[in-house]
This record gives structure tokens, sequence and C-alpha cells, in this order.
């Protein structure tokens, strides 16, 4: 039997949680395990390594979690390098190295999305920890791997919703607009939107003239279709609002006197206002918001998972570190994660679902 050169891992989910992340810790803990690595769980992320709050995993504790949304050792969108102390941002990387150091951990497995691969990368580059990552996120839009866990859910969650909205939009001869997840990326919603029979798209990577959806709108009223659903990103925007520089952050929202952000109005119900006022044919917004997040994985998200946390079983194994456990073709493979951190994967102006939209009389919006 080959000699297992990593003798103790720890773990972490970061940033949004997802379907897949306990199946995705029991691959890496099963197959870590079984090669005789002890295994200890970080909880609530990088919040969890700086306070050194962890737990150890053993076989009994990863059984019967495959099926299990959320992840059952927490998750927070903290940053080692920009960790909020009572208000004070303060750098906490030191202590998140000598918590480690302490912990007698050989690599630390990290398990998100594009902020995540960063904070792992600045984790190696600035405190010489060892790492290893797997790319979780329900937008899809990690870099070198061709699907993220996570992505397949939230796109059967937003087409089944898709699917629900026909029926009463049929009923009522109306437009619908339903808001989907994806950040600045469109995989979600344009996945959703083929699956799912949207009539209009409307994505990031695409700025969308409104004219050309209306006009798309009232062609189908022409043609007795008298419903139409729109599938919006949430990080979508108009041509002129491209042109002035606009992004998603920007639009508005409603704040306490203290500052602090208590709603942000949804892409979809701007967007059903400017159409309602402009065709006058009644619309109505759906956002579907975290609902795209929670509940069981499908069960291509578990396969998933779980070939992608045993690949990074034998990875640690072999003692290779500091790489990103990635999905090309039918493979999983380890790729650099200083190709992976700070870069978005967006969809092509020329990708094969883009013209898939198309030839099915989908609107992009240009």
């Amino acid at each position: 039997m080959a000699t297992n050169k990593t003798q103790c891992i720890g773990i972490l989910t970061s940033g949004g949680d997802c379907p897949g992340l306990n199946a995705a810790i029991r691959g890496v803990a099963k197959a870590a395990l079984h090669n005789g690595t002890r295994v200890i769980g970080i909880q609530d992320g990088f919040r969890g390594l700086i306070e050194n709050r962890t737990l150890p995993i053993e076989d009994k504790d990863v059984s019967n979690i495959l099926t299990r949304g959320g992840t059952f050792l927490g998750s927070s969108r903290e940053k080692p390098h920009k960790f909020n102390m009572g208000g004070k941002v303060m750098d906490m990387t030191d202590v998140a190295v000598n918590n480690l150091k302490q912990l007698h951990v050989d690599c630390l497995v990290c398990l998100g999305g594009n902020g995540t691969q960063s904070n792992a990368l600045r984790l190696h580059e600035k405190g010489g920890i060892n790492v290893l990552t797997l790319p979780k996120t329900i937008d899809n839009d990690v870099a070198e791997t061709d699907i993220t866990f996570g992505f397949d859910s939230a796109m059967t969650i937003a087409t089944e919703a898709i699917d629900r909205l026909h029926t009463t939009a049929t009923s009522h001869h109306r437009v619908i607009v339903c808001e989907i997840m994806g950040h600045e990326a469109g995989w979600l919603a344009l996945g959703a939107g083929i699956a799912g029979g949207a009539d209009v798209i409307l994505i990031p990577e695409i700025p969308y003239d409104l004219d050309v959806v209306i006009a798309h709108i009232m062609n189908r009223r022409q043609h007795n279709k008298r419903f139409s659903i729109i599938a919006v990103a949430e990080g979508a925007i108009t041509k002129e609002e491209a042109a002035n520089g606009k992004k998603k952050k920007d639009v508005p929202v409603i704040k306490a006197q203290n500052g602090m952000v208590l709603i942000q109005e949804p892409k979809a119900s701007q967007l059903a206002r400017e159409i309602q006022q402009r065709s006058g044919i009644d619309a109505r917004a759906t956002a579907l918001g975290h609902i795209q997040r929670g509940g069981t994985p499908t069960a291509t998200d578990r396969l998933l998972c779980t070939r992608l946390g045993t690949k990074a079983g034998q990875l640690l194994a072999d003692g290779i570190y500091n790489v990103m456990v990635a999905v090309r073709g039918q493979d999983c493979v380890a790729v650099p994660i200083k190709k992976v951190a700070g870069i978005t994967r967006s969809v092509p102006a020329n990708h094969e679902w883009i013209q898939t939209a198309k030839l099915v009389d989908s609107c992009i919006g240009v």
C-alpha cells in the first residue's frame, strides 16, 4: 500500500451555502479517513478558523449526510485578512495560520466559490499553509472547471419555478418576470431559462435593449401567444446602464438610519414595472432568492460532490497541495489554485447555450 503523505487535514465551508456541501464534506472525509488521515472540521468557515472552533470528524459524523442540504459545519463570508472584530476590520491571517499549526494540520481543505479560492491562496502565499479547494457555487462561475457543485441543484429549482409560472401566466395572459441568482454570471439564468422554456432570457454578459424585449413580447401576442415568461439574471443590465458603467451593486436600496441595507429592490420588480408601463401589458415579478440555495441536492450534484471529494482524498494521500479539484470533461483533475483565484468564469458570447436559446426563439435582449 502506498504511503499516505498527509497525516491531518482541516476542512471548512466558506461563502454562501448551496446543495451538495454536506455531500462534498462526506466525500473528502471518507476518502481521507480511508487513507488513515485525521480529519478536523472547522466551524463557520474562516471565522471559525480564526476563533479556533473545531470538531473531530469520524466516519459516523459523515454518515447519512449525503442528501442533506446546507453544511453541518456552518459557513460564513469572513476573510482572514479582513476580519470584522466588533465593527473593526483587522488582518487576522497570522491567527488563522497559528491555529492551523497548533492543530498540526498538513493541509486545509476549503469548499467554496471565487472568494474562497482567493482566501485560500492568500493563506498559502502569506502564511505558508498548504491548501486544497473544491469548486462550490450555484453561480457556476469558478475558473478552470467545467462545472461547480451546487449549480445543477439550483438550476433544477429555478427550472421548476419557471415551469410553475407558465401555468399562471397562461391562465391570466400575463408577462411574468422570474429573477434568478448568479451574481455577475449568467449560467444559472441561461440554463434554467432554456430548460424551462423562457421566452426571454437576460444575462449580465449581454446587456439588453428593453425595446427589443417589449417588441418580442408584442410579437408573441400578435401570434396569439398571450403570455410571456422572462428569466432574468440578478446581475443583468441594460445597454444604457452598461455604457454608463453601472453594475448590479448600483441598484436602488432601502437603508436604515445607521446605513445598514434593509432591502434591495429585486431586478425582476424593476423590469416588470418598466414593461407594464411601456407596453400596457399586465406584468408580475417573482424573485426566487435563497430558495435556489436550499434543499436536497440533485443526484447529479451528489455524484459530482462524491467524485470531487474522493479525488481530493487521493491528492492529499499523494501530498499534492495548493490545487483546486476541477472537472474537465469526464475527469476530476488538479489545477494550480493560482490559475483559479481572482478569475470569474462568465458565459462567452459565442457559447453553445446562447445559440441554442436563439434557435428555440428565446429572445436574449439584443
